[in-house]
């Protein structure tokens, strides 16, 4: 059969969802991949990142176990034996995504490289498929920065960093934003020599600035050299086959540093290009399929998500925008996207995590806000388990609207889920305070920080005059 209901392009994470609701609700699904189910998540992204993370912080951990009172020692392991395990631990949760399951379900799953001729319309190795559906969802690449030399020099990517079995003993990332920090955490922690060089003025530069400080201290107690603020002119190949990042800053002075392997973590560009989509009218922006709040392109029927719709570029991120996209294809009542409580975490340690704006952002856009911050140096499960570095934060608006918060802690990407539903409901920030926490956990650090909302309120006029009464009535 070469008519379906719907013609599902990328089996990513945004294309599994779809295609696997699709036939839930009954409906003819073909899914179309160019190489394995699973996407980057499974393959080059999520899952083998932090199984490398875990071993890499166990690895930390044993290192620096005076500080729990025991002995530290440095963990005896090969390099090719930590990528083994996270070889196996990908292949345990790839069965997840196996087309067999998939076609159990129902769906068509095929193999080859699409192109969408006509609308309706999707050709796959000279086979025509049928559809007034088609959803676009197939995720995003590397960004590779035209620096001179670097093609020649060689690089890696989390493309093909995942495939290598020695490790670096020098090594330079370009690019500090999440991949970068979580990747420089790793190699440095099994053995590397990492440093760090980023465009601009600082560390994760979408994040909060006081994050960016937390982990700059962070990574500086771990010897990871940060160059931030500057230029890489130049990548040379050695004689010896090493490399050599010549980079320049704001001022003027040049830097040169000779590594043995460069990483690029200079951000990702979506994957709309190729598909045959501008012929047909599809608008497309940097790669990206342009779509509307309902997540359909400019041409009727064909619909985007995932990494490709442009947004933000999340695994959590694209199975929502999968779920809504098929609700759009299929029912009358349109589902308009709202990632106004959408949380992102970095994996590093201390985690960062946020959801909503940033101080600044908030600044700017309302202008009177106020901030309630704890750090946790001071919670009592911190102390205890050797985890002070870090803060809760929380941006309000004048009467205590939550529009943004963040987390930098051991766990903060579980911490921020309570800051992002109470965004997502709407709940005031005394209601965070209200709350009645387990003692003692690191959640604590939330709720110190949404108390500062009646101790503001207490240290004002309002609490001068509350005072006087509970004085009175005593």
């Amino acid at each position: 059969m070469n008519r379906f209901d719907i013609i599902v392009i990328g089996g990513g994470t945004a294309g599994l969802v779809t295609a696997a609701g699709a036939a839930a609700l009954g409906l003819e699904v073909a899914l179309v991949e160019r190489e394995a189910l699973g996407g980057d998540c499974l393959w080059t992204g999520c899952v083998p990142s932090k199984a490398l993370i875990a071993s890499a912080k166990l690895a930390h951990q044993m290192r620096h176990a005076e500080r729990l009172g025991l002995t530290g020692s440095a963990p005896a392991h090969l390099f090719r034996t930590v990528m083994e395990r996270m070889r196996k631990v990908r292949a345990q949760v790839a069965e997840h995504d196996d087309p067999e399951r998939f076609r159990r379900l129902g769906i068509e799953v095929l193999f080859g490289e699409a192109e969408v001729r006509a609308q309706g319309s999707v050709l796959l190795d000279g086979k025509s498929l049928q559809s007034r559906r088609i959803v676009v969802a197939t995720g995003s690449s590397p960004a590779i920065p035209g620096i001179p030399g670097l093609a020649d020099a060689g690089y890696l990517t989390h493309l093909d960093a995942f495939d290598q079995d020695s490790l670096p003993s020098r090594l330079a990332i370009l690019g500090a934003g999440p991949i970068g920090l979580e990747f420089a955490q790793v190699y440095s922690r099994l053995g590397a020599k990492v440093t760090l060089f980023e465009m601009l003025p600082r560390v994760l530069p979408r994040q909060d600035a006081d994050v960016a400080s937390v982990l700059m201290e962070a990574l500086s107690e771990e010897n990871i050299s940060v160059h931030t603020g500057v230029t890489v002119d130049r990548i040379e190949r050695c004689v010896d086959g090493t490399k050599m990042v010549r980079a320049t800053d704001g001022t003027g002075e040049s830097t040169s540093i000779e590594v043995d392997e460069v990483f690029v973590a200079t951000g990702r560009r979506p994957n709309g290009g190729g598909l045959g989509l501008d012929r047909l009218g599809v608008e497309l922006e940097n790669g990206a399929v342009k779509v509307d709040s309902t997540l359909r392109s400019s041409v009727p029927g064909i619909w985007a998500a995932g990494d490709v719709a442009g947004g933000p570029q999340f695994t959590h991120v694209a199975d929502y925008q999968a779920k809504l996209v098929l609700r759009n294809a299929v029912f009358p009542f349109a589902s308009r996207t709202d990632y106004r409580a959408v949380p992102s975490v970095t994996y590093t340690d201390p985690e960062v995590a946020q959801v909503g704006l940033t101080e600044e952002e908030a600044s700017r856009d309302y202008g009177n806000i106020r901030v309630y911050r704890y750090d946790f140096a001071d919670l009592d499960r911190a102390l205890v388990d050797g985890n002070t570095h870090g803060f809760v934060k929380i941006v309000t608006r004048k009467h205590g609207k939550i529009v943004g918060a963040h987390v930098v802690a051991s766990g903060a990407g579980e911490l921020i889920m309570l800051l992002a539903l109470a965004m997502k409901k709407r709940m005031p920030l005394a209601s965070l305070s209200r709350l009645v926490y387990p003692y003692p956990t690191m959640a604590e650090g939330i709720k110190r920080a949404a108390d500062g909302y009646y101790r503001a309120k207490l240290a004002g006029t309002s609490g001068n005059l509350l005072r006087k009464v509970v004085r009175w009535l005593a």
